[in-house]
């Protein structure tokens, strides 16, 4: 579904992606680990076209989307769930995700994609009125997910979405993770919590200093013994 070739990526003189290459299989969790400043973030980004890569190719369903402005990667079928959630905290819960619901592929089930989202994360329909800035971490993070949700992607990508949450709650995020896979979403993960994340994916990548040094399947590198070391504290 998803296709990145030998990306590089800059901020000026800094290189934060070199030769970057990994797939993303339709149906399929993939994930992204890494310690801070891999560049996973770099990665997502560059996917969804808020950074332009220097060289390389992203292709989504077989069509280039390398130059693409953002907006119409959007408008494709990538979704995306930033890091730090980024709700609009002074619009109310059902505006949030009426905004997620403007893309022109989405506008026809808007409606319908709201009361879907209402069903999936029963508290925003008890604070559809409220204002986001005033939700919890957990709530705004379900916000997130539905205003992803509202513009009927196909695939989604996740930014570390456990961050700055508390145990109970990175459980729920994460069995709705999975429990939108189960439903036929494609998901690229990009997640602090490297056993879980490996756990719950089909295939995983390692980022170092903005380049891949491993690949396999989730089970694979979760009993690598240099995964285990480097991310796993064992």
């Amino acid at each position: 579904m998803l296709s990145v070739e030998n990306v590089d990526l800059y901020y000026g003189d800094a290189q934060a992606l070199a030769g970057v290459s990994l797939e993303v299989p339709q149906g399929e969790i993939v994930a992204i680990v890494g310690a801070n400043g891999a560049g996973k973030s770099s990665l997502i980004r560059s996917i969804a076209g808020i950074e332009r890569a220097r060289a390389g190719r992203i292709a989504f369903r077989g069509r280039d989307i390398t130059r693409l402005e953002s907006h119409r990667i959007c408008d494709l079928g990538i979704g995306q769930v930033a890091e730090g959630r980024q709700v609009f905290p002074g619009l109310t819960v059902e505006e949030n995700l009426e905004m997620g619901g403007l893309l022109p592929r989405a506008r026809a089930k808007a409606r319908a994609a709201l009361g879907e989202v209402y069903a999936l994360f029963p508290p925003l329909a008890e604070r559809r009125g409220q204002l986001a800035g005033t939700l919890s971490g957990g709530e705004q993070q379900m916000l997130a997910i539905g205003r992803c949700l509202m513009g009927q992607p196909e695939l989604i990508m996740f930014d570390e979405p456990s961050l700055g949450l508390a145990p109970v709650v990175v459980q729920e995020v994460l069995h709705t993770i999975r429990t939108l896979n189960q439903r036929g979403l494609t998901i690229l993960l990009v997640e602090q919590n490297v056993a879980v994340s490996l756990k719950i994916s089909q295939r995983a990548y390692v980022l170092e200093n903005g380049r891949v040094v491993m690949s396999g399947s989730g089970e694979e590198l979760l009993h690598d013994d240099r995964v285990r070391q480097a991310y796993l504290g064992l």
